[in-house]
Protein backbone atom coordinates (compact mmCIF):
# COMPACT_ATOMS: atom_id res chain seq x y z
CA UNK A 1 0.00 0.00 0.00
CA UNK A 2 1.10 3.61 -0.95
CA UNK A 3 0.80 5.79 2.18
CA UNK A 4 1.10 9.57 2.51
CA UNK A 5 1.26 11.92 5.96
CA UNK A 6 -0.83 15.02 5.21
CA UNK A 7 -1.25 17.70 7.62
CA UNK A 8 -3.93 20.46 7.26
CA UNK A 9 -2.65 23.49 8.63
CA UNK A 10 -4.87 27.09 8.82
CA UNK A 11 -3.03 30.23 9.77
CA UNK A 12 -6.71 31.40 11.42
CA UNK A 13 -7.98 30.21 14.19
CA UNK A 14 -10.62 31.29 16.46
CA UNK A 15 -9.27 30.07 20.18
CA UNK A 16 -6.03 30.68 19.45
CA UNK A 17 -4.81 32.87 15.91
CA UNK A 18 -1.63 31.57 14.40
CA UNK A 19 -0.90 29.27 16.21
CA UNK A 20 0.58 26.88 14.15
CA UNK A 21 3.35 29.25 13.48
CA UNK A 22 3.89 30.09 17.31
CA UNK A 23 7.50 29.10 18.92
CA UNK A 24 8.03 26.07 20.42
CA UNK A 25 12.05 25.96 21.42
CA UNK A 26 13.84 26.61 18.31
CA UNK A 27 10.75 25.74 15.78
CA UNK A 28 7.50 26.89 14.91
CA UNK A 29 4.64 24.19 16.34
CA UNK A 30 4.11 23.34 12.48
CA UNK A 31 8.02 22.97 12.09
CA UNK A 32 7.65 20.05 14.72
CA UNK A 33 4.26 18.78 13.57
CA UNK A 34 5.64 18.35 9.91
CA UNK A 35 9.34 17.11 10.99
CA UNK A 36 8.18 14.72 13.79
CA UNK A 37 6.17 13.05 11.41
CA UNK A 38 9.00 12.78 8.70
CA UNK A 39 10.90 11.09 11.21
CA UNK A 40 8.76 8.40 12.00
CA UNK A 41 10.06 6.84 8.37
CA UNK A 42 6.19 5.33 7.86
CA UNK A 43 5.27 7.56 4.50
CA UNK A 44 6.16 7.81 1.26
CA UNK A 45 5.86 11.37 1.75
CA UNK A 46 5.30 14.22 3.69
CA UNK A 47 2.71 17.45 2.77
CA UNK A 48 1.60 20.20 4.64
CA UNK A 49 -1.28 21.64 2.90
CA UNK A 50 -2.05 24.90 3.88
CA UNK A 51 -4.50 28.29 3.12
CA UNK A 52 -1.53 30.20 4.18
CA UNK A 53 1.56 32.00 2.15
CA UNK A 54 3.76 32.50 5.81
CA UNK A 55 3.16 28.40 6.42
CA UNK A 56 3.75 27.21 3.25
CA UNK A 57 7.28 29.25 3.31
CA UNK A 58 7.76 28.16 6.68
CA UNK A 59 7.60 24.97 5.34
CA UNK A 60 9.00 24.86 1.97
CA UNK A 61 12.03 26.74 2.87
CA UNK A 62 13.54 24.49 5.06
CA UNK A 63 13.40 22.02 2.67
CA UNK A 64 9.74 20.59 3.06
CA UNK A 65 7.11 19.55 1.17
CA UNK A 66 3.57 21.95 1.08
CA UNK A 67 0.60 22.61 -0.90
CA UNK A 68 -1.30 25.71 -1.14
CA UNK A 69 -5.17 24.84 -1.09
CA UNK A 70 -7.14 26.11 -3.85
CA UNK A 71 -10.44 26.97 -2.27
CA UNK A 72 -11.44 27.86 1.25
CA UNK A 73 -12.45 24.70 3.18
CA UNK A 74 -15.09 23.92 6.30
CA UNK A 75 -12.70 21.01 7.43
CA UNK A 76 -9.24 19.30 7.32
CA UNK A 77 -10.95 15.99 5.56
CA UNK A 78 -12.02 18.60 2.58
CA UNK A 79 -8.72 20.67 2.31
CA UNK A 80 -6.88 17.22 2.42
CA UNK A 81 -8.95 15.48 -0.57
CA UNK A 82 -8.82 18.46 -2.67
CA UNK A 83 -4.79 18.06 -2.75
CA UNK A 84 -4.78 14.63 -2.69
CA UNK A 85 -7.41 13.87 -5.47
CA UNK A 86 -5.03 13.39 -8.32
CA UNK A 87 -2.58 11.42 -6.79
CA UNK A 88 -2.14 7.45 -6.61
CA UNK A 89 -2.29 6.65 -3.17
CA UNK A 90 -4.13 3.86 -1.27
CA UNK A 91 -3.87 5.42 2.14
CA UNK A 92 -4.07 8.97 3.69
CA UNK A 93 -2.99 9.83 7.24
CA UNK A 94 -4.25 13.28 8.30
CA UNK A 95 -1.72 14.37 11.07
CA UNK A 96 -2.93 18.16 12.93
CA UNK A 97 -1.08 20.85 12.56
CA UNK A 98 -0.90 21.47 15.91
CA UNK A 99 0.11 18.42 16.94
CA UNK A 100 3.89 18.96 17.71
CA UNK A 101 4.81 15.75 19.62
CA UNK A 102 3.25 13.25 16.81
CA UNK A 103 5.51 10.22 17.46
CA UNK A 104 5.74 6.52 15.05
CA UNK A 105 4.53 3.97 17.45
CA UNK A 106 0.66 5.71 17.58
CA UNK A 107 0.85 6.29 13.75
CA UNK A 108 1.95 2.63 12.72
CA UNK A 109 -0.91 1.01 14.88
CA UNK A 110 -3.54 3.10 12.76
CA UNK A 111 -1.73 1.90 9.53
CA UNK A 112 -1.83 -1.45 10.90
CA UNK A 113 -5.65 -1.89 11.00
CA UNK A 114 -5.51 -1.95 7.09
CA UNK A 115 -3.64 -4.60 6.48
CA UNK A 116 -5.19 -7.80 7.66
CA UNK A 117 -8.14 -9.65 6.01
CA UNK A 118 -10.56 -7.64 8.23
CA UNK A 119 -8.30 -4.73 7.61
CA UNK A 120 -9.90 -4.68 4.08
CA UNK A 121 -13.33 -3.95 5.51
CA UNK A 122 -11.97 -0.30 7.18
CA UNK A 123 -12.69 2.62 5.33
CA UNK A 124 -11.23 5.52 8.13
CA UNK A 125 -10.06 4.71 11.76
CA UNK A 126 -8.93 6.71 13.90
CA UNK A 127 -6.72 7.41 17.55
CA UNK A 128 -8.18 7.58 21.21
CA UNK A 129 -6.84 7.94 24.56
CA UNK A 130 -7.76 6.86 28.16
CA UNK A 131 -9.03 10.52 29.79
CA UNK A 132 -9.25 10.19 33.48
CA UNK A 133 -8.48 14.11 34.76
CA UNK A 134 -12.21 14.55 35.46
CA UNK A 135 -11.61 18.60 34.00
CA UNK A 136 -10.80 17.22 30.81
CA UNK A 137 -13.79 14.64 31.03
CA UNK A 138 -15.93 18.23 31.62
CA UNK A 139 -14.19 20.49 29.13
CA UNK A 140 -15.99 20.14 25.86
CA UNK A 141 -12.39 21.62 24.38
CA UNK A 142 -11.76 17.68 24.58
CA UNK A 143 -14.06 15.42 22.66
CA UNK A 144 -15.21 12.16 23.84
CA UNK A 145 -15.46 9.21 21.73
CA UNK A 146 -17.51 5.80 22.86
CA UNK A 147 -16.80 2.86 21.24
CA UNK A 148 -18.43 -0.84 20.88
CA UNK A 149 -17.02 -4.52 22.06
CA UNK A 150 -15.11 -4.27 18.37
CA UNK A 151 -13.58 -0.46 18.82
CA UNK A 152 -15.74 0.99 16.15
CA UNK A 153 -16.97 4.14 17.09
CA UNK A 154 -20.64 4.74 17.96
CA UNK A 155 -20.70 8.24 18.62
CA UNK A 156 -18.51 11.79 19.62
CA UNK A 157 -19.46 14.48 21.41
CA UNK A 158 -17.66 17.65 23.32
CA UNK A 159 -20.34 16.88 26.27
CA UNK A 160 -19.64 13.74 28.91
CA UNK A 161 -20.24 10.60 27.02
CA UNK A 162 -21.40 8.00 28.13
CA UNK A 163 -22.80 9.78 31.13
CA UNK A 164 -22.19 7.82 34.60
CA UNK A 165 -25.94 7.63 35.67
CA UNK A 166 -24.57 4.25 37.23
CA UNK A 167 -22.50 5.44 39.82
CA UNK A 168 -21.51 1.82 41.16
CA UNK A 169 -20.05 0.93 37.12
CA UNK A 170 -16.50 1.94 36.41
CA UNK A 171 -16.76 4.39 33.66
CA UNK A 172 -14.11 4.53 30.80
CA UNK A 173 -13.34 7.10 29.03
CA UNK A 174 -11.87 7.95 25.88
CA UNK A 175 -10.69 11.16 24.36
CA UNK A 176 -10.78 10.97 20.56
CA UNK A 177 -7.32 12.59 18.74
CA UNK A 178 -8.06 13.92 15.46
CA UNK A 179 -5.21 12.22 13.69
CA UNK A 180 -7.27 10.00 11.17
CA UNK A 181 -6.23 7.32 8.53
CA UNK A 182 -8.41 7.11 5.46
CA UNK A 183 -8.68 4.88 2.32
CA UNK A 184 -8.43 7.96 -0.64
CA UNK A 185 -12.32 6.65 -1.83
CA UNK A 186 -13.39 6.92 1.35
CA UNK A 187 -11.99 10.37 1.70
CA UNK A 188 -13.44 11.29 -1.07
CA UNK A 189 -16.94 10.41 -0.69
CA UNK A 190 -16.48 12.71 2.31
CA UNK A 191 -16.27 15.52 0.50
CA UNK A 192 -19.07 14.65 -1.61
CA UNK A 193 -21.53 14.67 1.49
CA UNK A 194 -23.32 17.89 2.75
CA UNK A 195 -22.06 18.60 6.13
CA UNK A 196 -24.43 16.59 8.71
CA UNK A 197 -26.78 18.03 11.54
CA UNK A 198 -24.69 16.55 14.82
CA UNK A 199 -21.78 17.81 12.39
CA UNK A 200 -23.17 21.46 12.49
CA UNK A 201 -23.71 20.94 15.82
CA UNK A 202 -20.79 19.58 17.57
CA UNK A 203 -18.16 21.13 15.43
CA UNK A 204 -16.79 17.19 15.12
CA UNK A 205 -16.43 16.87 11.47
CA UNK A 206 -16.10 12.88 12.00
CA UNK A 207 -19.74 13.07 12.46
CA UNK A 208 -20.40 12.88 9.17
CA UNK A 209 -18.67 9.65 8.57
CA UNK A 210 -21.20 8.32 11.07
CA UNK A 211 -24.35 9.78 10.22
CA UNK A 212 -23.51 8.81 6.34
CA UNK A 213 -23.05 5.08 7.91
CA UNK A 214 -19.37 4.70 8.18
CA UNK A 215 -18.24 3.85 11.08
CA UNK A 216 -14.39 4.65 12.27
CA UNK A 217 -12.05 1.98 13.45
CA UNK A 218 -10.53 3.26 16.97
CA UNK A 219 -7.32 2.51 18.05
CA UNK A 220 -6.55 3.14 22.20
CA UNK A 221 -2.54 4.79 22.29
CA UNK A 222 -0.94 6.20 24.81
CA UNK A 223 -0.28 9.52 25.55
CA UNK A 224 0.72 11.50 22.34
CA UNK A 225 1.48 14.98 23.78
CA UNK A 226 -0.31 18.05 23.82
CA UNK A 227 -2.40 19.30 20.91
CA UNK A 228 -2.09 23.24 20.97
CA UNK A 229 -5.80 24.75 21.03
CA UNK A 230 -4.93 27.61 23.34
CA UNK A 231 -1.72 30.02 24.60
CA UNK A 232 -2.23 27.83 27.86
CA UNK A 233 -1.30 24.89 26.04
CA UNK A 234 1.76 26.04 23.96
CA UNK A 235 3.14 27.11 27.62
CA UNK A 236 2.33 23.07 28.49
CA UNK A 237 4.40 22.01 25.58
CA UNK A 238 6.99 24.10 26.53
CA UNK A 239 7.67 22.16 29.42
CA UNK A 240 6.81 19.11 28.07
CA UNK A 241 10.09 20.07 25.61
CA UNK A 242 11.86 20.76 28.12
Amino acid sequence: MKKIAMIPARYAATRFPAKLMQLLGEKTVIRHTYDNTVATGLFDTVYVVTDSDIIFEEIVSTGGKAIMSLKNHESGSDRIAEAVADLDIDIIVNVQGDEPFVKRGPLEKLLQVFEDDNGRKIQVASLMQVMKDPGFIQDPNYVKVAVDKNMFSLMFSRSVIPYPRNQDNTTVYYEHIGVYAFRKEALMQFTHWEMTPLELSEKIECLRYLENGIPLKMVVTDYMGIEIDMPEDLQRAAKLLE
